[in-house]
């Protein structure tokens, strides 16, 4: 059978979404993905780096670790 995969929004969503599958006796996990905000914080850097055209090309590990 197939699996779900569902992104509520807040927590009446969830809630919710949790009664309903609860009353249709489907078992479920519930898993929380918390990006760390030091990730976060990369991710806007990079794609700031990227706005201003400020990026390297990736060429090969070597050129990367300065060998």
């Amino acid at each position: 059978m197939d699996a779900l995969i569902v992104y509520p929004e807040n927590k009446e969503q969830l809630t919710a979404l949790k009664a309903v599958i609860k009353a249709m006796k489907i078992t479920f996990e519930q898993k929380s993905e918390v990006i760390p905000q030091r990730v976060k914080d990369g991710i806007k850097e990079s794609l700031k780096q990227a706005d201003s055209g400020d990026l390297t090309p990736y060429t090969g590990i070597k050129d990367m670790i300065g060998k």
